[in-house]
């Protein structure tokens, strides 16, 4: 494929678009909607061929899913002291729900996803710091829910009820570069989705151009729930924390927002 401009990807979109049910080029595969649509531009995986293309991203979505999009993967600071396995997984894990089955009785996990908008039920919340440009995660032994009461007990015994010390942390300048690098511009496009004789099909009917990510409207996003840090940690593997967007809220993260 040749190097196209901006425009011209454009209008490969608008006519991908108006071509109305495409059939899923992937079958079976929870991602065909963007893989399809790759085909289609004739691309490789996220591989725009346009000029300055390390500046965009393209990404494609089901317009009717309720599953949260990983934004990105970024472990907290101070990054020298593994706050995840070395940390939260031994002090604050509770046994794995395999533990014993798939994995050894000893198995641990720390396993949840954080609002900045409320505590979960084992205590934990995202605070703004805006004076010293942190993201921090926060304890709070008064909001555990009574139903974890013996986990409570055994993190007292572990380490004590206290607010975590240090409090693992993003700094937003690095948060900025992280998500910056990612999702500087974006081509976000959303799918209809139908099945007809057991096929999926989709219509791509909503194209928007996102320009100039925003750390302020995604500290924003963080505040009011619809940007979650996800944990998911066991005894065996750290799978990585994840920065997590509910559906639709793309848009939100953005400087300037163009539909076609």
């Amino acid at each position: 494929m040749k190097v196209l401009t901006k425009e011209q990807l454009i209008d490969k979109l608008l006519k991908i678009k108006k071509s109305g049910w495409i059939k899923n080029a992937r079958h079976g595969n929870a991602g065909g909607v963007g893989n399809t649509l790759e085909d289609l531009l004739g691309i490789e995986e996220n591989n725009l061929p346009i000029p300055n293309a390390a500046e965009w991203e393209l990404k494609a979505q089901r317009a009717d899913t309720t599953s949260l999009t990983t934004l990105f993967h970024m472990e907290p600071s101070p990054r020298a002291l593994k706050f995840v396995p070395q940390i939260l997984l031994p002090k604050y894990g509770w046994k794995h729900e395999e533990a014993g089955i798939n994995y050894t009785e000893s198995e641990m996990s720390f396993r949840q996803t954080i609002s900045g908008k409320g505590r979960s039920d084992r205590g934990f919340m995202v605070v703004i710091n805006r004076n010293e440009k942190k993201v921090l995660i926060s304890f709070d032994s008064k909001s555990v829910s009574e139903r974890h009461a013996a986990w409570l007990k055994s993190v007292e015994q572990r380490i004590n009820l206290d607010e975590l010390n240090p409090q693992p942390y993003w700094g937003f300048d690095d948060l900025f570069h992280k998500a910056g690098t990612k999702l500087l511009n974006c081509f976000y496009v959303q799918a209809q989705v139908k099945k007809e004789k057991g096929k999926e099909f989709f219509s791509y009917d909503r194209i928007l151009m996102l320009q100039k990510f925003s750390i302020d409207k995604f500290l924003k996003s963080l505040e009011n729930n619809d940007v979650l840090i996800d944990f998911d940690a066991r005894s065996g593997h750290n799978h990585g924390t994840k920065f997590r967007l509910r559906q639709n809220r793309l848009p939100d993260l953005y400087e300037f927002v163009t539909e076609f």
